[in-house]
Order: structure tokens, then sequence, then C-alpha cells
């Protein structure tokens, strides 16, 4: 197969999750209900957050940005991949592809963020509480959000201006259901040397590093409710972290066994269930977790819908 220049590589074929034309209509159904059910979960956690007063503090200020985050995320992929089910199509243009990466990294990233931002919060709601509507006011809150914006921002477009140095062979074949920074980097015919060492450190600075501040933010909790006297105190205070803990779990798990699938086992079909765990049905159950596993969304939702039904 001839190498040509990047330039004229016209498109990539995504395989996708598989070749047997029995489960297209299974496989379009299934991602569609669950793109519906992350992108309405999603918005009603945002519209809950937004017409409720009591739900203006910090907390929920993160957590709207998360849902957001969450539904563009998902909408990065899974609309290509049922268009290309519906079509019977695999190509994905070149720029296409690139822009799929691109967003792809933001959005991961920023989710990534936003939960390192969130454990912090928490932190200082327990840790200190007389101070924290001075730590955690407005000015803070927003910088957070417009820093991490901008920090994977730039982290993703330098990404992309080392794969536009790439050459691609014709006909590449993609062999999942989506372009992600890791399967470009391994159908390239070039030498990814320069890329490899680029992702690695930043997945060491933006994967490892907001972690390793969640793990010492909940450290410091678990230290200052050991210290509490009280036990009802030390069950509303661990209450409030209940549903950010259940989905660092979910995001770093799956985030984890979609690296373990891709680089360590090098199964196709590994892969493709970790990545749909962590596209598809992490974002999904997002809102259910923060919705049933805490009173004051709780709270808001009833408000919002008993509001609703009385005034149609």
């Amino acid at each position: 197969m001839e190498a040509r220049n990047h330039t004229e590589v016209s498109d990539f074929l995504l395989l996708g999750l598989s070749d047997d034309p029995e489960l297209q209509p299974l496989l379009c159904g299934v991602f569609l209900s669950m793109y519906l059910v992350t992108v309405l979960g999603n918005l009603l956690i945002i519209l809950v957050i937004s017409s409720d007063s009591h739900l203006h503090t910090p907390m929920y200020f993160f957590l709207s940005h998360l849902s957001f985050t969450d539904i563009c995320f998902t909408s990065t992929t899974i609309p290509k991949m049922l268009v290309n089910i519906q079509t019977q199509r695999k190509n994905i243009s070149y720029m296409g592809c690139l822009v799929q990466v691109y967003f792809f990294m933001i959005f991961a990233g920023m989710d990534d963020f936003l939960l390192t931002v969130m454990a912090y919060d928490r932190y200082v709601a327990i840790c200190h509480p007389l101070h924290y509507t001075v730590i955690m006011n407005p000015r803070l809150c927003g910088l957070l959000v417009l820093l991490s914006w901008f920090i994977i921002f730039w982290v993703s477009l330098l990404h992309i201006i080392l794969i536009m140095r790439l050459t691609f062979c014709t006909g590449t074949e993609i062999p999942h259901f989506f372009c992600g920074l890791a399967q470009i980097l391994k159908v390239a015919c070039s030498d990814t040397l320069i890329n490899n060492i680029v992702l690695y450190v930043t997945t060491a600075l933006l994967g490892v590093f907001p972690l390793i501040g969640i793990l010492f933010s909940y450290s410091q909790i678990v230290s200052s409710l050991v210290r509490m006297a009280s036990t009802k105190g030390k069950y509303k205070a661990f209450s409030t972290c209940g549903s950010h803990l259940c989905v660092v779990s979910l995001f770093y798990g799956t985030s984890l066994g979609v690296y373990l699938s891709s680089a360590v086992t090098h199964s196709s079909q590994g892969s493709l269930i970790a990545s749909v765990m962590y596209i598809g049905v992490t974002p999904m159950l997002n809102p259910f977790i923060y919705s049933l596993r805490n009173k004051d969304v709780k709270g808001a939702l009833r408000r919002l819908l008993s509001q609703a039904a009385c005034c149609p």
C-alpha cells in the first residue's frame, strides 16, 4: 500500500462495533436510546440548577458545567456512529476525523478537570466550613472553569498540530467507532515518536495530577470526618460527597479500562467495550447518580415538576 502525504488522504474507514448486518438495527436503537437519555438527563440537571435559587452554590455551578460537558462529550462520537449505521457507510473525512479527535480531547479533559475542582470544593466545604463562602467565591469558581477550558484548549490544539505533520496510507482503516488520538497514532504511516512522547507527558500532567488532587482532597476529608464527634455530622458531611465519589469512580474506572484494553491487552474487542462504557454509559449515568443520591437536587426537581404541573 502506497503511503501518501496527509493532504492527499480524503477519508478514513471506521470499522465500528460489528460487521454483522443483523446487529446494526439493534446497535442503532441501543446507542440512540443512550444518547437521548444522556442529553435529556443532563439538560434536566442544568435546568433544575439554573431555575432553583437554592442550588446557586459553587458545587452545583460546577455540576451544571459537568452536565454540559457530558452532553458535548457524547455528541462528538455517537451521532456520527449512528449516521454511519443508518447510511451503511463507514467513512469519515480527514478533517472530520481531526475535528472529532480535537473535541473529544477537549471534553474528556474538561470532565477530568471539573471532577478535580469539585473534589476541591468538597474539601473546602468540609475541612474549612467557616471560610467556605470566602474561599469559593464566584470569581474563583469562574476562574477555575475558564482556566480549565484554556489549558485543555491549547493542549488539544498541540496534539492536532502534531497529527497534521504525520502521513497516512490510502484506505486507512481505524478499528473503532470513532477517531481517537491513540487510534490515529496507531494507523499513521510515519514516525509517531514525538506524538507519543507528548501524549504520555500530557496524560501524566492532565490525568495523573488531577487524580492525585482528588485523592489528596478526600484524604483530608476523611481525616476531618474522623475528628468529628457527631455521628450525624459525619453522615451529613460524607453524604454530600457520595454522588461525586460515584462519578469519579465511574470516570476513572472506565478511563483505566480503556487504557488497559488498548495498551496492555491489545484487544480490539476489549477496547471497544471499554470505550462504550467510557463514552456512552458514564455520561448517561451521571444525572441519575446526582438526582437519586442528592436530596437537594431531588427537592429542586420536585419543585420544578410541581411548578410545571400548576402552570401548564
